[in-house]
């Protein structure tokens, strides 16, 4: 994922936030450092522009983990 995207995709609705979502194809839900990585780097380039971005669910199999829950945004 590159942030210019999200920002460009977020910028085209007139976005003040956004919820980030992605799933893990091995089922397993907990979040790896390159997600915890381009979370935050999605956080920093929406920043820029005065989107917030509200949460990141990754899906797995059986669990759904919350980034904002967790207290990582």
């Amino acid at each position: 994922m590159y942030p210019r995207i999200v920002v460009q995709q977020a910028l085209a609705h007139n976005a003040a936030a956004v919820i980030l979502a992605h799933n893990h194809p091995s089922g397993v839900a907990e979040p790896s450092r390159a997600d915890k990585a381009i979370t935050e780097r999605l956080v920093q380039a929406l920043m820029l522009v005065d989107i917030k971005v509200l949460d990141h669910f990754i899906v797995g199999d059986a669990d759904v983990i919350s980034f904002a829950e967790r207290g990582w945004l």
